[in-house]
């Protein structure tokens, strides 16, 4: 099959559409742009629906009304405009509602800039909106990977019947690569409980509302245990040359790739770095981590951000490892050169343990 030299955004647009995307639902913002451009262009032709929403909270509010009746439903902003969406996200996870959910971050806090960042960890695998929910996240490194990962979102989201967010950046969103558009396998879920399946439930409800406190806590628990299947049968992680590392670097989406060269360079140069890459971000990858740090035991973590994935990696690694953090935020991303003297500096004893 031959490949297509497309953003990282286009790439998600027409996977999305491969995947057999019914509805888009979304509002333009920087650095996530060429996906509902694309959309909007692609999707009538294929009679699907696309709407440009008034909204971040109107469009989040249509996809949760869509997957109600069972179609495959989409939107995608960034870093602001998916704080916006939080409710409506919240109120999908608790009503069980699957769709997919793009965030090509940016920087920040606040309107920030359109640069790109990581510092939305936090609020894609920890909830960010309110009670007690998880979403699924996807972290992608490459044009390819945004693809892939997109088609995979849909399953996964029907399968577990939850909204997966696929977790990008703006270098990823807007940085042109050769990608090969797979042929998609649609898995074959129980669309049963959909308001369109009138014989069977006749006035169907989909809510998220339970007055009884009592019946809200069956309903947390039911969650629950749905979040423990998923870490279960769902964590995707890649290790680099990490068989004889003495270092191994932790990074994620466009940093990775970054510290992959990294890892070269310092390869040539003697220094026995591997690479630990989660590609999902929840679940996130801890057996396999703290495997990894119970043989190598200095582990630094780089992000676009002040410091958020560390936090897991310095939960989720062997109690006598050493967890480092180097990481660049506003929109700077390190060169491969830095982050090879940063694993010059720990090699010499001269790293500062993360607290």
């Amino acid at each position: 099959m031959a490949k297509e030299f497309v953003k990282g955004n286009e790439a998600i647009g027409k996977a999305a559409i491969l995947a057999g995307l019914d509805c888009y639902f979304g509002y333009p913002i920087t650095p996530q742009s060429e996906i509902p451009e694309y959309l909007s262009a692609e999707l009538p032709k294929v009679g699907k629906v696309f709407l440009q929403a008034e909204s971040e909270v109107a469009a989040i509010n249509m996809v949760y009304g869509a997957a109600g009746t069972g179609v495959r439903v989409m939107t995608s902003s960034s870093s602001p405009g998916v704080s916006l969406k939080l409710e409506g996200i919240s109120y999908m996870a608790g009503a069980e509602l699957p769709c997919v959910i793009v965030n090509i971050q940016r920087g920040g806090p606040g309107l920030g800039n359109i640069a790109p960042e990581q510092g939305d960890y936090f609020q894609a695998t920890k909830g960010g909106g309110h009670g007690n929910y998880r979403l699924i996240v996807l972290a992608p490194d490459s044009g390819q990977e945004m693809a892939d990962f997109t088609m995979h979102a849909f399953n996964l989201a029907e399968k577990y019947r939850t909204p997966v967010m696929l977790l990008g950046d703006g270098y990823l969103g807007q940085m042109k690569e050769a990608v090969e558009f797979k042929t998609p396998e649609r898995i074959k879920t129980d669309m049963s409980w959909t308001i369109g399946n009138q014989e069977k439930n006749g006035h169907q409800v989909i809510s998220s509302i339970d007055i009884e406190p009592e019946i809200l806590e069956q309903r947390n628990l039911r969650l629950l245990a749905k979040y423990k299947e998923i870490q279960k049968t769902e964590v995707m992680y890649e290790n680099f040359m990490t068989d004889d590392a003495e270092l191994i670097v932790v990074a994620y989406g466009i940093t990775s790739r970054v510290a992959r060269s990294a890892v070269e360079i310092a390869r040539q140069q003697g220094l026995k770095v591997g690479l630990f890459r989660p590609k999902t971000l929840f679940p996130f990858p801890k057996n396999e981590l703290k495997n990894l740090t119970s043989r190598v035991k200095k582990v630094l973590v780089c992000e676009l951000s002040t410091g958020q994935m560390v936090e897991d990696v310095k939960l989720n690694s062997a109690c006598d490892a050493d967890v480092y953090f180097y990481g660049r935020c506003g929109g700077v991303v390190p060169s491969d050169l830095e982050l090879v003297e940063q694993f010059k500096k720990i090699s010499e004893g001269k790293g500062v343990i993360w607290e």
